[in-house]
């Protein structure tokens, strides 16, 4: 008898998510019974109208058409981190964000990525990692960043000498 392996479950949602989903549900079936409640009234008037007044159909500005798209879709922590990576510099002090910049943010594991220009700033962001969680969490909601992955620098190119064979990978390509 083979065992097959059984895909990981996922985290179950902590009390802010739920929060944020009972939130938007509620928005969502109070805007649901508005709309109801409007139609119902366009009905006994004759039914729609154009008006002086701002009604469903009007378009929207750009901003509001975006905060709705990221309040449907629950993408307000993603949104939320990335306004972060724009307000690095503000966040962490302009000497810090001149060595260190934020990479990307997995937000299944709530870990943000943060490369550092040399060691010694990849060190001293290790030691401020605690505080700077603090920060971040404080900034974004409870919960949002849960730790800070520092990566140090990446090496310099790989340089070939002058005899390399055109299509070749390197040493590495000969030996399978």
């Amino acid at each position: 008898m083979t065992d097959t392996p059984q895909p990981p479950t996922p985290p179950e949602p902590s009390g802010v998510d739920l929060a944020r989903v009972a939130l938007r549900a509620a928005k969502e079936q109070a805007r649901a019974r508005g709309a109801a409640a409007q139609q119902k009234k366009q009905a006994r008037r004759g039914g729609l109208r154009s008006g002086a007044r701002a009604d469903g159909r009007d378009p929207l500005p750009l901003g509001a058409a975006i905060n709705r798209l990221i309040t449907e879709r629950g993408w307000e922590a993603p949104a939320a981190v990335g306004g972060v990576m724009g307000r690095w510099p503000q966040m962490v002090g302009p000497e810090v964000a001149q060595h260190c910049e934020p990479q990307r943010y997995d937000e299944d594991a709530r870990v943000l990525t943060v490369r550092c220009d040399s060691t010694a700033w990849a060190t001293q962001l290790r030691l401020l990692a605690p505080q700077l969680v603090a920060r971040l969490n404080a900034d974004l909601g409870q919960g949002t960043v849960k730790l800070i992955k520092v990566l140090g620098p990446g090496g310099p190119p790989r340089r070939y000498g002058p005899l390399r064979s055109p299509g070749s990978t390197g040493p590495g390509d000969t030996y399978g």
